[in-house]
Formats: structure tokens, sequence, C-alpha cells
């Protein structure tokens, strides 16, 4: 990630409201405001997406210090934090290199390559299944499914499934404001459970490539169409990861989970296998959460149902699960930046404790999970034990190096807790699921 400041916040600042902006380089560049006029929030800072004919390329984190800032004002923030990635992209749609950034953008008196490369793949794209599971949110799956049906690919279905509901809201959502849409399919499940749910859609599905997302998030337009064509840059992707960035950053806890780490990976197309397209590190490829989330993920539907879909015992870690999965079964996953997802953080505190606890029971129970099932592993985890004790706990690690002074060590504490308690949670919660098959099954 290409992160400048223009002015050194300072530490009593951290945990202020944070601008999200996109910026189109392809257009004239906007007039950057310090105050939303719809909230009348006030900002100090910016996090602005930049984009190049609609491709996402970097972060660039502004520091207001006036009320508007001009393009005139940021360019050179823009120029010097991500050079290499417009000239890059320059030469990739044959165009001549440029030197500098103008107010009016890069003009563009033809269709960029890359756009003609988008249309071309349209022309014989496979038909997908995309699957949103959903449990009382009614409010967020409406963005969410609004995002869906703007997605700029030709033939589509959309299953929203309702997860054990406890009242019709949802229902109520997709037959009024979507019922007219052919390719929205609403489905309830009344088992609980978001491996289920999940699992359910994968039935329902009739798609050639199954996308998988959450109903908190908005899905950039172009998202399906750059997550399907990730499947053609290696030979045996099974399974494709988004780029997923903050909604918003208005809140203490939401601006604390991006220092956790935040779901991006990154602005650059990464491949992975078990051959040659991997990272020489020691943890490889057991810190799954390095490939992506779940909250934009795609499968081909053949490996997803050689797996035997998500499972039930797990609450969370369903996706680096499936991740490892992939991985360590000697297939190839793909992590596509260009496919952008905008996810809603948690806004309270309470919340955020929730869910950093959460992770750290999903990760030692995928661990618990895949160990159970192929005990030929476990001689290779031990011997990644002291190493992964140093990456969970040093405040060098790769995984804790974003994090502040004030970060909250009571964070990292809960997720140590949920890690220790992570094995003894999956083994419990496979029993209970086995039990509550046997008596849907007496029903």
């Amino acid at each position: 990630m290409n992160t400048l400041t223009k002015v050194p916040v300072q530490k009593t600042d951290v945990l202020l409201p944070i601008r999200i902006v996109e910026i189109e380089l392809g257009q004239p560049l906007p007039t950057l405001s310090a105050v939303c006029q719809s909230s009348g929030t006030a900002y100090q800072r910016a996090r602005c997406l930049v984009r190049l004919h609609d491709q996402p390329l970097g972060i660039v984190d502004i520091t207001f210090d006036k009320d508007e800032l001009t393009a005139q004002d940021y360019i050179p923030l823009l120029w010097q934090s991500l050079k290499e990635s417009i000239v890059a992209h320059m030469q990739q749609d044959g165009r001549p290199p440029i030197s500098r950034l103008d107010p009016e953008g890069i003009v563009s008196f033809t269709t960029p390559r890359c756009q003609e490369e988008r249309e071309a793949f349209c022309a014989t794209a496979p038909f997908v299944s995309v699957i949103v599971s959903t449990h009382n949110r009614p409010e967020a799956l409406n963005t969410c499914l609004s995002s869906l049906l703007a997605q700029y690919y030709p033939r589509y279905e959309v299953i929203i499934v309702d997860n054990a509901p406890s009242n019709n809201a949802t229902a109520e959502l997709v037959q009024c404001s979507y019922g007219h849409v052919e390719q929205f399919h609403y489905v309830r499940e009344e088992r609980p459970g978001l491996s289920i749910g999940l699992n359910r859609g994968v039935a329902e599905a009739r798609g050639e490539i199954l996308a998988f997302t959450d109903d908190d998030v908005q899905v950039d337009s172009y998202w399906l169409l750059e997550l399907v064509r990730a499947f053609s840059r290696a030979d045996d992707v099974v399974c494709v990861t988004s780029l997923i960035l903050p909604l918003e950053l208005e809140t203490p806890a939401q601006i604390l989970f991006e220092e956790y780490g935040g779901f991006s990976k990154g602005f650059q197309r990464r491949v992975y296998d078990m051959r040659e397209h991997h990272p020489r590190e020691p943890l490889y490829p057991y810190t799954a959460g390095r490939f992506g989330t779940g909250a934009g993920m795609a499968c081909r539907p053949a490996f997803l149902r050689g797996l035997g879909g998500f499972d039930p015992a797990l609450q969370c870690g369903m996706d680096i699960t499936t991740f490892f999965q992939a991985i360590r079964g000697g297939h190839t996953l793909v992590y596509e930046p260009a496919a952008l997802v905008y996810h809603a953080h948690r806004r309270t505190y309470a919340e955020l404790r929730r869910q950093i606890y959460q992770y750290g029971v999903g990760l030692t129970a995928y661990l618990t999970k895949n160990m159970l099932e192929r005990p030929q592993l476990l001689g290779e985890l031990l011997m990644k034990i002291p190493y992964g004790l140093y990456f969970t706990l040093s405040t060098q690690s790769p995984k804790n190096r974003k994090k502040s002074l004030h970060y909250p060590r009571e964070l990292t504490l809960l997720e140590l807790k949920g890690m220790l308690l992570g094995p003894f949670a999956y083994i419990y919660r496979k029993w209970q699921h086995a039990a509550r098959e046997q008596e849907y099954a007496r029903l």
C-alpha cells in the first residue's frame, strides 16, 4: 500500500474520522473538501483510492491543512506515491509514458486497451452465481444488493440465502425492492449458521463459477468481471480473492481494525500455489489470511463441492480454510486487486472486541480442522510453531507492525484467548452440528 501524508498527524489525532475518497486519473481531478456536505463532518485526513481507467492503483493518505485542496495541491503527493504504478498501467495500455500529472487528468482520445480487454471478455463470459447469506440485516443487505444489481457483467444470478431469520423483513425487502429482477433468487434456510447458509446457496447455484460476498459490503461495478477474469491468470486456478477496502473510517473502532490489518492485501496481483508461486516465508501456506477474505471470493464449483462445501463446525474461518485447502491440495489461488469490494467495518468497540476474539478462534479452529482431517500435516505444523509464536506475539512481525502505540493491548489479549480456545470450540461445534443433524433427520 502506498501511503503519503502532507502534514504529520499528531498522536492525539490518529483515531479521528478519515474521509474516504476515490480519484479517477482518467478525468479531471476533483477538489477535495475537508467537510462532508451531507453529514457536516469535518475531517483532518482523507484516504484516497486512486484509479486509472477504473483500475485501482493504490492508496494515498492526505492531511487537510485547509478547508479545500485543489488538484494542484495534492497532485505532487499522488505522483510521488504512485508514479511507478501509473507508468506501468500506461505501458500495459500501449500508451506513451508520462512525466507528470495535470489537473485535467490523463486524457485518452481512444478506448484504452484495458477497457477493450474487458469488453472482449464479456463476449464469452461464463454464467456466474453470486451467493449472499444474510441474517436479520435487511438495511445492510439492501445496499449490497443494489451494488450487485449494478454489475458490469453479462450473465449472472444472485442467490440470497435468508439464514434462520427471526422475522420476514429480508423476504419483504427482496420481494418489494427486487422482485422484478429476474436474476435475483430468494431462498430461506431455517438451519442457523453461516456455513449452512453458504452451502444452501451452493446447492441452489447454476453457475460455472461461484462467487461469494457478504451482506455488509458494496461491490464495485467491475467486481464480478475482474473476479472471473482472474481464473485465466494461471493454470489450475480454483479460487480467486478480491481487494477489500473500508467503506468508511468514521469511528475509532473502524480505524483500529485497519491497524489490526484490515482486509486489503495490496494492489499487486499475486498467484499462489505449492510449486513456484509462493513467498519464501516459514509459515506459508498456514497464514491463510494473507490470501484474502470471504467477503469477496470466487471458487470453481467442482473444487468446492469436492471439499464437501463449507464446514458447519466453523463459525469463523471458513474462507481461510478454503484458501488453505486450495493451495495445499495442489491447486492455484489468485489474489486480484482489480476486483474491488468496500466493507462496512464494525462501528463500535464492543463489536470490534467480538470480531477480534472470533478471528482468534477461527484461526486455530481452521488449523485443528486440517490437522484432524490430514494428520500427516501435524509434523509440518509443529516445526512452524517457533516462528508462529514470533509472528503472533512480536510487535515487529508482519502481522503486528501496522499497529501503533495506542492499539489496545486488550484486543491482542482477546485474540490470543480466542486462539487458545479455538481447537476446543471446533471440536465442540463439530459434535453439536452432528447432534443437530440427527435431530433434523428425525423431524
